[in-house]
């Protein structure tokens, strides 16, 4: 099936941070059905519009799903667990919404005919030391008895169920692999570091770095994600492969921290928080993340269009703006 500019699109998870910023998008082009859950604060500008209906419901809700979706419906599942505070606190939402979900939507497009764009996470590359990560790489989880493990676990179940729904059933699914997506309407409240750092430092509190702060990462602007998964929707050859999201430029989050710092000419300290104090004994991170995007880049020619530096300013902008209204 070759999807067209005027497909409808149903977003779980339409109300969070990546959601929100791809259900403005696909509005623009004038035609979306957004199921959502999450912050109804990220959406409330678009009530108005009438191309865009809201609905409240779980994502495993296969009924509700059913109901608004369609053989011409592209499924964007972006509903999920997020960010390493929550999954550690509490490991069965984590490990059962994401799972469940995952079943439900992949059963309804089954039933239906749709293309689905199924997201996945860098975390599911686990302990792999092959930087930068390719999709047709191995993954090296660590033990069950770590939960960290378990969202990287559920997701890459995810993938799997995605891959053999579109062998098995000619299920058009789309997984692709997110790398610390970053933007406005970001919450730093489950661990997320520059939404965390960039309030830190506009409220001149300290910025608090986990570990030694030699771990390096890549943040991609979400503008730029959103259209990577706008070319991924509706492209004919892109359903059975895995896709990479994400930056190739990688940065320590020391030099994370300072350059925020520097961005908003902050008097916050740096300081250093061991993991132990802040996710328990036991805690694993992940010295180096960085993905190869040549296999998106070759499908649909896309590359990241917006630089770090710009991408903090608008989160800077975004935050002070939150802390003067709430004041």
């Amino acid at each position: 099936m070759t999807h067209s500019q005027t497909s409808e699109y149903l977003v779980t998870g339409g109300a969070g941070f990546i959601g929100s910023h791809l259900t403005e998008a696909l509005l623009a082009r004038g035609d979306i059905d957004d199921l959502s859950t999450g912050n109804l604060r990220h959406v409330n500008h678009l009530m108005d519009s009438a191309n865009f209906h809201f609905i409240e419901a779980d994502s495993s809700d296969e009924q509700i799903l059913g109901r608004y979706a369609s053989n011409e419906t592209i499924i964007v599942h972006l509903a999920s667990a997020v960010g390493v505070r929550l999954i550690t606190d509490e490991p069965v939402h984590t490990i059962e919404s994401i799972v469940m979900g995952t079943r439900a939507v992949l059963q309804c497009a089954a039933r239906l005919g749709c293309r689905v764009l199924l997201a996945s996470t860098s975390e599911a590359y686990g302990k792999g030391d092959s930087t930068p990560f390719r999709e047709g790489d191995d993954s090296l989880l660590g033990p069950a008895s770590k939960s960290r493990w378990s969202y990287a676990a559920s997701k890459l179940v995810g993938e799997f169920l995605g891959l053999a729904y579109h062998d098995q059933f000619g299920v058009e699914v789309v997984p692709f692999s997110l790398f610390n997506t970053i933007g406005p309407r970001q919450s730093g409240r489950y661990g997320m570091v520059v939404p965390r750092f960039v309030r830190q430092a506009v409220l001149n509190d300290p910025i608090t770095i986990y570990g030694d702060g030699l771990q390096t990462r890549t943040f991609c602007d979400v503008r730029d994600v959103v259209q990577a998964l706008i070319g991924l929707a509706l492209h004919a050859e892109s359903p059975g492969r895995i896709y990479n999201v994400g930056s190739g430029d990688e940065i320590t989050i020391r030099a994370l921290a300072e350059r925020i710092k520097g961005i908003t000419e902050s008097r916050s300290d740096i300081v250093y928080v061991p993991y132990e104090e802040v996710y328990g004994r036991g805690f694993e991170d992940i010295r180096r993340r960085a993905p190869s995007t040549s296999r998106i880049r070759d499908l649909l020619g896309w590359q990241p269009a917006y630089s770090l530096d710009e991408t903090i300013g608008q989160i800077v902008e975004f935050q002070q703006k939150e802390i003067q209204d709430k004041h």
